[in-house]
């Protein structure tokens, strides 16, 4: 099919011959396209908006054959979320708890941990009711013991593929938002159930924790003098290896056992030689426990950074580990195997995530516990290889070869052994009844839900296959043909199509014309369809207007078909018009402006245009391209502004301008073919005269500008050093020839020098205002001293002379003046000055006081942070990475006032010389914006503005600068006026910065590695752990 603009030419096509009088039905059904073929399925690839029997490539496609029942619904398989067989129960990350998920799973399949936890007591028996457990409320464990029993208990039969740990985080106190040290959690918890379990009588309960967990060591310290050997006995829960510097986890095992000298300062005090002496100290294993948990101390602090960092070094260990030669006591049964491997994934200590690499003690298969998702192992191998890809390292290290049964990892923090016994493990571990009863009504719901969401599925599917039929029925009989036909917008037959949405009912109101009628330029994204199709859409969906063969509208094709002649004439007319402009008028004319002559052929066109233009707005609609409401406003209201023809010698009146210079006379018949492009034109007869109202203004006006340019000649020859700020007094310098010095507001200065510059375009000067300077009481609100330094900028100082011709020309409300006088006799005198009216002290206290305290009480002011080194302030790109903060702002930029605006204190109105009182604050205010606008500090290259409040701490803006410089605050060393910042509690308004200020930043050591800024942000904010949770509360 031709494209869609071939297809509207093809439309409108015979409105070249045909006059608008003439339109007859079958030009009508012409330009509603009624006719046009059809296009057939296969052969059209998409659908053809300009053609309203084109009802292919709709969305018909995903209905037409056989369709494939998931497509009718989003709901997932109820089944994916079921336990797989012989497969372990995930657990839920509830934001940041994964290294608490790892522990459960590790703890979980340590069964002799789990078959003492089953024979707790639990206060479930009150739970119970009878033979059974209430239905009405759900179980709540009321103690730790009883949280890990009913977890254990849904790990081992839940029918769910994971299970949500959040009662047992929530009774520990955990935050969930807040990842923790996985390792210190494990000791912490360890020492929470040990205690927890102490309290039991049976003794397989209350001792499974120093059982299972817990070995003995010494301290042992031998005297090189005597040789005497003092032991310090101690009880672990597991070993805390240093690997730094080493490859291999039993060169781990030897630091952690080698022998350490104690000389010099550190020299051992022995009893039996009561003196200090030269001594050994090491570790002794007395004896190891089943479970031997290895602590591989991967995050250390830094000295350097004054933070935690991780050593992203490879340790190697193997599956099978003997601890013979390590023990004391030889003979025993010291030989381990690998159980389980616990990772952190990451570079950071702060960040990251926790899995678990467990062996199953039944099978002797290894899974790997990732929160909800658990993977078995193949070939009941451990494989660590992909974990150690995950992350890229930051050392160019190459992962060592390893071995059969040996491992390798970078990221592995945790290694559990399992003495090896010969003993089977006991396969036969029972779920207390209560706590299976418990189990079972937990199955009992997700069964209920797998039930209802299978049943939502099936309604979806019955649903869609309904559709399906539905579509496949009525899109065969949707061509219309030769039989009655309506027209339906394509919009709504897609929705129709799309599975996705509900249908809605038809709306056909947005494709009408002034007349209620189908508007011919719609028919792009309109389709038509047979009035049997319609009937039952309208029956099923409801909506309307129904637009059948009666809606096809003759006033707008007629009209359309007038538009159209006139833009094929449009061409001729401009030359014939261009022709009658150039011949001289004679006789009566018409008054045409000559920015509307320049223009009128685009005026035609834009006007012609304009029903074509909002089609095309219709059209980008069905497109996805709507318009933004704010926009259309916008774009409405420029074309509201804009004149339209003849519009621009219009004066403000609605009659003729004054000024011929704008417009021009044309003849009777070239205003004539104007006339039939612009039939709504101001029409102004060359006999017309101009409008007298501003005829009467532009006299007023002239007799104005002429007014206010005499007394703007006649202040300015009157004052001509004050205008030119020549030869101008000095307080500091007083002048020999006089004793009084008058004082005016610089405002006023400004404001007259303004007027007497362009008298025409500003308002005269009336008053000096000089109440501003003064305070409620009438008093002077400066001393003398102030003005010759900060408050200089507030006053003009007045010669006797000028302030003569001051009163003569203006109104003056107050006089100020400053008279030096001689004290004292000839050989002693001493000068004074003296102000009229006298300094008023309460007042200008409570002014000095207000201005510090504003700078002392600010809220989202400007400051300036510069970086130095070497003394020397240089730019320094921050990495974009970082910058996550607003805290960079733009400059501040200022808005001069128009020559126009009126100060609010200050009258300049020729209708009186009142103005209104000032206040103790409004004056506070005037002053206040002069200072900032001489006082503003100008930003220089490679300096950071940053948005600070007076009560924000100095550590609350180093986090700042952090983000803005790449500096950690440790590193950052602040000095403000030669004034150290070091006091990271103090608020930046005790310490004297205040708005506009500029800060010195010095850094000790830039940090280059920016993947570790992250340890460094963390570290920013105070390191709590675990303070505040149950596991330090017991």
């Amino acid at each position: 099919m031709a494209p869609r603009l071939q297809l509207e030419k093809a439309a409108w096509r015979w409105a070249e011959t045909v006059r608008p009088e003439e339109v007859s039905q079958e030009h009508i059904e012409t330009a509603y396209r009624i006719w046009l073929e059809p296009c057939i399925r296969g052969v059209c690839r998409r659908n053809c908006k300009g053609n309203p029997n084109c009802l292919v490539g709709i969305g018909e496609h995903i209905w037409l054959g056989e369709i494939d029942e998931n497509s009718f619904h989003n709901i997932d398989d109820p089944n994916c979320e079921r336990r797989k067989k012989n497969s372990f129960v995930g657990l839920t990350n509830l934001g940041a708890t994964c290294y608490v998920n790892t522990f459960l799973q590790v703890w979980f399949l340590n069964l002799e941990l789990r078959q003492a936890l089953y024979l707790c007591p639990s206060t479930c028996s009150d739970y119970m009711m009878g033979d059974g457990i209430h239905e009405e409320k759900d179980y709540e464990p009321q103690t730790i013991c009883e949280h890990l029993q009913y977890l254990f208990a849904l790990l081992q039969n839940s029918n769910r593929r994971y299970i949500d740990p959040s009662g047992f985080v929530k009774a520990l106190g955990l935050d969930t938002g807040q990842q923790q040290d996985a390792q210190e959690f494990s000791k912490l918890f360890m020492s929470l159930l040990e205690d927890t379990l102490s309290k039991q009588k049976n003794p397989d309960v209350r001792n499974i924790v120093q059982q299972q967990f817990c070995g003995e060591y010494a301290y042992v310290t031998v005297c090189n003098q005597c040789g005497r050997e003092s032991k310090l006995l101690s009880k672990f829960y597991e070993l805390e290896l240093n690997i730094q510097g080493h490859k291999q986890l039993t060169d781990c095992i030897s630091e952690f056992l080698k022998e350490e000298k104690l000389e010099g300062d550190n020299r051992y005090f022995c009893e039996n030689c009561q003196s200090k002496q030269n001594a050994t100290r090491k570790i002794r294993l007395l004896s190891l426990p089943c479970t031997l948990n290895l602590q591989l101390m991967r995050f250390v602090f830094d000295r350097q950074t004054g933070h935690k960092k991780k050593l992203n070094t490879y340790i190697g260990f193997s599956e099978i580990l003997d601890m013979e030669p390590y023990v004391e006591h030889k003979g025993g049964s010291y030989v381990y195997e690998l159980s389980a491997v616990l990772i952190h994934r990451g570079v950071s200590a702060y960040s990251g995530h926790y899995i678990a690499h467990v062996k199953d003690p039944q099978s002797g298969e290894w899974y790997k516990f990732n929160d909800e998702d658990i993977e078995k192992m193949e070939g009941k191998k451990l494989q660590l290889g992909i974990e150690e890809d995950l992350e890229p390292s930051k050392s160019q290290t190459r992962k060592p070869k390893c071995g059969k049964g040996t491992h390798c990892s970078r990221n592995a923090y945790m290694l559990v052994y399992r003495l090896q016994t010969q003993e089977k493990p006991n396969t036969t571990i029972q779920v207390p009844a209560f706590l299976q009863e418990l189990v079972d009504r937990d199955n009992s719901k997700f069964e209920e839900w797998c039930i209802e969401m299978a049943e939502m599925r099936k309604q979806s599917v019955d649903k869609g296959k309904a559709k399906h039929e539905e579509v496949k029925e009525l899109y065969q009989r949707l061509p219309a043909g030769a039989e009655p036909y309506e027209f339906v917008s394509l919009e709504w037959l897609q929705k129709w199509l799309d599975e996705s949405t509900p249908t809605k009912p038809i709306d056909n109101h947005a494709c009408l014309c002034s007349h209620d009628k189908l508007h011919p330029d719609k028919i792009s994204i309109m389709k038509r369809i047979s009035e049997y199709a319609a009937d039952i859409f309208y029956s099923r969906y409801g909506g309307g207007p129904r637009l059948t063969v009666k809606a096809l509208c003759k006033e707008c094709v007629v009209e359309r078909c007038r538009v159209l002649r006139l833009k094929n004439q449009l061409n001729e007319d401009y030359k014939t018009v261009n022709n009658l402009l150039k011949a001289t008028v004679k006789g009566d004319g018409f008054w045409v402006g000559k920015s509307s002559l320049r223009s009128w052929r685009q005026l035609a066109l834009e006007q012609l245009d304009e029903q074509d233009g909002d089609a095309d707005q219709s059209n980008g609609k069905m497109n996805g391209n709507t318009l933004n409401k704010d926009e259309s406003k916008e774009e409405r209201k420029e074309e509201e502004e804009e004149l339209n023809f003849n519009e621009d010698i219009l004066c403000p009146h609605g009659e003729l301008c004054i000024s011929e210079n704008e417009r021009r006379l044309v003849s009777k018949e070239a205003w004539s073919k104007l006339q039939q492009y612009f039939p709504k034109a101001p029409e102004f007869p060359s006999y017309k005269e101009c409008c007298s109202q501003c005829k009467i203004l532009e006299r007023e006006g002239e007799e104005n500008e002429a007014l206010h340019k005499m007394i703007a000649n006649e202040q300015k020859t009157s004052l001509p050093n004050l205008f030119q700020d020549k030869n101008r007094p000095c307080l500091s310098n007083w002048p020999e020839d006089t004793d009084v010095l008058y004082i005016v507001s610089q405002f006023f200065v400004e404001e007259w020098r303004k007027f007497v510059r362009k008298p025409t375009r500003c308002s005269p000067v009336s008053s000096v205002g000089n109440s501003a300077l003064l305070c409620p009481h009438g008093g002077l609100m400066f001393t003398f001293a102030s003005m010759t330094k900060e408050d200089s900028k507030l006053i003009a100082l007045i010669w006797p002379s000028e302030w003569q011709m001051i009163q003569k020309l203006f109104v003056v409300d107050h006089v100020i003046k400053i008279t030096r006088t001689e004290v004292g006799d000839a050989d002693s005198s001493e000068t004074q000055y003296i102000s009229e009216p006298k300094l008023c002290p309460e007042c200008r206290e409570g002014l000095l006081c207000q201005q510090q305290r504003d700078l002392r009480e600010y809220t989202q002011a400007t400051i300036y942070v510069h970086k130095v080194v070497d003394n020397k302030k240089v730019m320094k790109d921050s990495a974009p990475e970082l910058n996550v903060s607003s805290s960079e702002t733009e400059e501040d930029k200022e808005e001069a006032k128009p020559d126009g605006e009126k100060d609010p204190d200050f009258n300049q109105s020729n209708g009186g010389t009142k103005r209104q009182k000032i206040s103790h604050q409004n004056y506070i205010a005037y002053q206040k914006q002069v200072i900032r606008r001489s006082m503003r500090h100008r930003k220089v290259r490679g300096e950071k503005a940053l948005l600070v409040s007076a009560n924000q701490t100095l550590k609350e803006l180093k986090i700042q600068i952090m983000h803005a410089f790449s500096v950690a605050p440790f590193d950052q060393n602040l000095s403000i006026d030669g004034k150290i910042l070091s006091d990271d509690c103090a608020t930046l308004g005790t310490l004297g910065v205040i708005p506009e200020s500029v800060i010195l930043l010095k850094a000790d050591e830039p940090i280059a590695d920016y993947a570790a800024m992250d340890d460094v942000m963390q570290v920013c904010m105070p390191e709590e752990g675990f303070k505040g949770t149950g596991l330090l509360g017991h």
